[in-house]
């Protein structure tokens, strides 16, 4: 509430679409119903609706109360906003598939300078209140009305990995079915993900959907890489075996911006390429040769506008899937290390290298790739040493 009365004391006017789903858990446990779920969505009987039809309008009128109580204006929409028709009675009950969005109650609200507080409850033709999941409320929202930004507020701050760490950003062209294919990926998250695929599907590429706590939305708004799980459409991956059809030029100007200084002449045609993993927009790149008869990580880079859409992410996902076997060394200054620690199996440092590697079997077979890392020649020309300078 205090995240969303600071929008409105900006003069930003945030369309608050909300669930109740815990607390009409709670409701319906004190009255001894049971909660059935079928493909993450909650089956709702007679019983179950008059409940929640109470609950929702509770927990709107919360919301519009303690907006206006921190001097933020709020209307209360409970209904009038979705129209609607029984998505599979006998499968989900009094479960809504919207048919149509009526923008005409929210911009009234806006044009009166109040939030619009939004339930999810929409009317079939004949007048029956349909429940409608909230994501799927907010996914034919945003078609219809085509907002700026739109935000979910989660208690997680965004999407977890098996590990329980939060994924920063998402790129749906390339990591969407891997993501729906992983256990961890269930229940409601697995909806909202497959809500907002639907959505990015139908509104511009530039278009993104955040997920991230409520007390993180001024970050999210206001900052460059903002808080939570930065969701865009994204781009493909493309793979090259060889030279042949890669764009070198682009490449090159991208290794060279990514890295701050100049590639060796030649660089590419003096490389045994076992694979390229680049972006269509040659903005994230991986460039793998042959090493001791194991594919090693020469080069991997992501431009500075592309940091936080997840490119760089999506490249390293494909590629470490298709190659389960990998080494690559990396200055131990670079602060991308960190990051790389958590990716390997084993490092072993040496001077200013700190080469990384997963996949290796047997401590032979070990060395012979930290030898080779070690020993591989610089790709990049070195500034030369100002004569009389000082280290600055």
């Amino acid at each position: 509430m205090s995240s969303l009365s600071f929008l409105h004391t900006v003069g930003l006017y945030p369309i608050v679409v909300h669930g109740a789903g815990p607390q009409l858990d709670a409701a319906l446990s004190e009255r001894g119903i049971e909660t059935t779920r079928v493909d993450g969505m909650r089956v709702t009987d007679r019983e179950t609706l008059e409940v929640a039809r109470k609950v929702f309008r509770q927990v709107n009128l919360d919301i519009v109360e303690a907006l206006e109580e921190l001097g933020a204006r709020a209307r209360p929409i409970t209904s009038g906003v979705f129209e609607a028709r029984l998505l599979d009675e006998e499968r989900y009950g009094y479960v809504g598939e919207i048919t149509g969005v009526d923008l005409d109650v929210i911009r009234s609200a806006i044009r009166a300078k109040a939030l619009p507080v939004i339930s999810c409850l929409g009317e079939t033709d004949a007048g029956q209140i349909v429940n409608i999941n909230a994501d799927v409320a907010a996914r034919e929202l945003a078609i219809e009305g085509e907002p700026h930004k739109m935000i979910f507020l989660t208690p997680t701050g965004g999407i977890l990995d098996e590990n329980g760490e939060l994924i920063p950003s998402i790129n749906l062209s390339e990591d969407y079915e891997h993501l729906m294919a992983q256990p961890w990926v269930q229940g409601g998250m697995r909806v909202k993900l497959a809500e907002i695929e639907l959505l990015l599907g139908k509104l511009p590429l530039s278009s993104s959907v955040s997920i991230t706590t409520p007390a993180h939305v001024a970050r999210e708004l206001f900052t460059h890489r903002g808080s939570g799980t930065l969701v865009r459409r994204g781009e493909r991956t493309l793979t090259f075996d060889s030279l042949e059809g890669f764009d070198q030029e682009r490449a090159t100007t991208l290794l060279e911006s990514c890295f701050g200084k100049p590639l060796v002449d030649g660089y590419f045609e003096q490389k045994d390429i076992h694979k390229i993993y680049v972006t269509e927009s040659y903005r994230a790149i991986a460039i793998l040769t042959q090493e001791e008869g194991v594919p090693y990580l020469d080069k991997f880079g992501v431009g500075t506008r592309a940091q936080g859409e997840g490119l760089g992410r999506s490249v390293w996902l494909r590629m470490r899937q298709e190659n389960p076997v990998m080494f690559w060394r990396s200055r131990r200054s670079n602060p991308i290390n960190t990051w790389y620690f958590k990716q390997a199996d084993g490092t072993f440092t040496s001077g200013r290298w700190t080469v990384f590697w997963f996949g290796l079997d047997g401590f032979g077979k070990m060395k012979d790739c930290v030898e080779r890392a070690l020993e591989m020649p610089a790709t990049f020309v070195e500034p030369s040493p100002t004569v009389g300078g000082s280290d600055e």
